[in-house]
């Protein structure tokens, strides 16, 4: 079941040490579930320990300047081309699942089901590299499509970091 909810901006103070997070600074949150809510925390460098083993999401970034421009990504049928371009590269599954999150997110697909490589059901949806699929649901093309669940480690997460902002981000004007 994909559940809807809301991600709270950057509190900006660190949830560990309370101390402010400026601009530049290097900044880490975490989503996490507190009761019916999904609860985010940030954290400087210097207070980051890891995600808690109760955390569902967490990503580093930056605290923007307040003088920095806006980015834009790429329209959805960008994002689309993208993600069926990246099905015939098997050396790219880990690029393609988390397109196919941000695509979630931006409610251009929907999930359909989990299953293993043979089509049963799966039992969790908790794998990070697996026999998982996932089946996803493109209502604008009228298409299923089937992803390899293939979560990116090390330093392949930034790899893939950089190269969706160079391939889908530019500034606005």
């Amino acid at each position: 079941m994909l559940l809807d909810f809301e991600v709270q901006r950057c509190s900006r103070h660190c949830a560990a040490t309370e101390r402010e997070l400026r601009p530049g600074d290097t900044c880490y949150s975490v989503l996490e579930v507190s009761g019916a809510d999904v609860v985010r925390k940030d954290y400087c460098a210097e207070g980051w320990q890891g995600a808690s083993s109760g955390a569902f999401g967490w990503w580093k970034s930056r605290v923007p300047e307040p003088t920095a421009k806006k980015i834009k990504l790429a329209p959805n049928d960008v994002l689309l081309e993208l993600f069926e371009h990246l099905a015939e590269r098997s050396d790219q599954s880990d690029l393609r699942y988390v397109l196919t999150l941000l695509l979630i997110r931006r409610r251009v697909l929907r999930v359909d089901v989990m299953t293993d490589e043979l089509g049963k059901p799966s039992p969790s949806s908790e794998a990070e590299n697996s026999d998982e699929v996932m089946a996803v649901y493109c209502p604008k093309r009228d298409t299923t499509f089937q992803v390899m669940v293939s979560m990116p480690r090390g330093e392949r997460i930034d790899e893939i970091q950089q190269q969706l902002s160079q391939l889908l981000i530019a500034d606005a004007e």
